[in-house]
């Protein structure tokens, strides 16, 4: 991934740090690839998913940018292939784990930036099956991924610190020749190799331009060999969806859009990091992102013999219990024009709002500015019918519990008349003056 460092985010979309590699977003023309609607529907729907970095860097357990940081050769840094010996088929346990989560789909990195490819592939020696592991690490998560009937896909980044040409193709037409065609041959292997692919993740396409990497070209030969798959916007083309990085931004317009985060503040293994996300901060992530229409993609950073460490199987567990009982008020949610709570945050389906209460404020909860007539309450999960009071400016939600129900985040259905609407602008514009006595 681009990030070097970025802080826990939450919510409030705190700014991530980025890494010199900017991996270029598109800019200008953002129209998706053809055949997009069609393509994006099951992705619309799944809201949640597993994103797993993995490789190398895992073995030293010091981040996943070790070997630019810390400025290892690479005769040494490749040494660590024949280092990497993971237990047979560990991807079942992250496939288990997603599950476990709620989540409907998951990406694993095939090649980080590091350059080794956890895939067969017949353009280099520097795979999995000729190195440490001795297999096809990339057909072991497809197969677990199928076995949990997750969607899956793979990513791949362009910068490849390994190879030859890697730098070198920005500066001399040969070496760009040698390493686009390279590049190009392994995504073609990738999804040639193993069946339908849902996901084609690309990422970082410095130091060449859209053009130089003939990225135009390239998706063509994806969607020829794929034609229902989804591709994103890290190879410089607007792709079918957008992709922020350690924070939950929508994108402009309708355009698709997946926040992608880690769990603490590395994506790879990282042995010192304890920076961990409470399993509220990750349902509140997830709220916002279904609200905004967009999809929330959680990191596992696995341990060299592809384990999970322990505090993210304890989070993730949680996180699958609040989905286990709200997951339908998050699959499938469109965006949702209610937004503006100091205790709530909100997502819809048709004409119901569900009321997602991470600070629970006891027996009243009051929502200001909505402007659609309520017709009932109910407490989910039980369903249990709620009290509730509509003013010009305010609904108040009374006879509740002083202490919040159900942990980490309470939800509150709202039946509307129509489709939920929220004016928080009214309230200051509008509100009546005391009269005097």
């Amino acid at each position: 991934m681009l990030g070097l460092a970025s802080s826990a985010a939450t919510v409030s979309c705190a700014r991530s740090e980025k890494g010199a590699e900017q991996s270029a977003a598109p800019k200008g023309d953002l129209t998706p690839p053809p055949n997009h609607e069609k393509r994006i529907q099951w992705w619309r729907e799944a809201k949640f998913g597993m994103f797993v970095h993995w490789g190398l860097y895992s073995v030293l357990g010091r981040h996943e940018w070790a070997m630019e940081q810390e400025g290892i050769p690479v005769s040494e840094y490749q040494q660590l292939a024949q280092k990497f010996k993971p237990k047979p088929n560990a991807a079942r346990d992250w496939a288990r784990l997603a599950k476990q989560a709620g989540m409907k789909y998951m990406v694993m990195t095939s090649k980080h930036h590091e350059g080794f490819c956890h895939f067969d592939t017949k353009l280099t020696d520097y795979c999995a099956p000729k190195q440490g592991p001795g297999r096809d690490l990339a057909k072991e998560f497809v197969e677990a991924a199928r076995a949990e009937g997750l969607r899956f896909g793979f990513y791949y980044s362009l910068m490849d610190w390994h190879h030859p040409d890697g730098a070198k193709c920005a500066t001399e037409e040969a070496a760009r020749r040698r390493f686009v065609d390279y590049i190009h041959g392994q995504i073609k292997e990738l999804l040639t190799n193993y069946g339908k692919i849902d996901i084609l993740w690309y990422d970082v396409n410095w130091p060449l331009t859209p053009q130089g990497w003939e990225s135009q070209k390239m998706n063509d030969m994806v969607f020829q060999l794929q034609p229902d798959i989804v591709v994103n916007n890290r190879n410089g083309l607007a792709g079918d969806f957008g992709t922020p990085e350690q924070e939950v931004r929508a994108e402009e317009g309708n355009r698709d859009w997946e926040s992608c985060m880690t769990m603490n503040e590395s994506w790879g293994y990282h042995k010192a990091d304890d920076d961990w996300k409470t399993p509220k901060t990750i349902v509140r992530n997830l709220v916002t992102c279904a609200r905004d229409g967009g999809n929330y993609l959680l990191n596992i950073g696995p341990k060299p013999d592809g384990s999970i460490p322990e505090e993210s199987v304890r989070i993730l567990t949680d996180v699958g219990k609040w989905t286990a009982r709200y997951g339908d008020t998050i699959y499938g949610a469109p965006r949702c024009a209610v937004k503006e709570s100091l205790f709530a945050n909100f997502t819809r389906k048709g004409n119901t709002l569900y009321t997602h209460v991470h600070f629970w404020p006891g027996s009243t909860v009051s929502l200001g500015g909505l402007t659609t007539k309520v017709k009932s309450a109910r407490l989910l999960p039980a369903g249990k019918n709620v009290e509730f009071r509509q003013e010009e400016f305010r609904v108040q939600l009374t006879g509740l519990p002083e202490k919040a129900p159900d942990e980490p985040v309470s939800v509150i259905a709202i039946e509307c008349e129509s489709e939920p609407a929220q004016d928080q602008g009214a309230i200051r514009k509008n509100r009546a003056r005391p009269e005097k006595a």
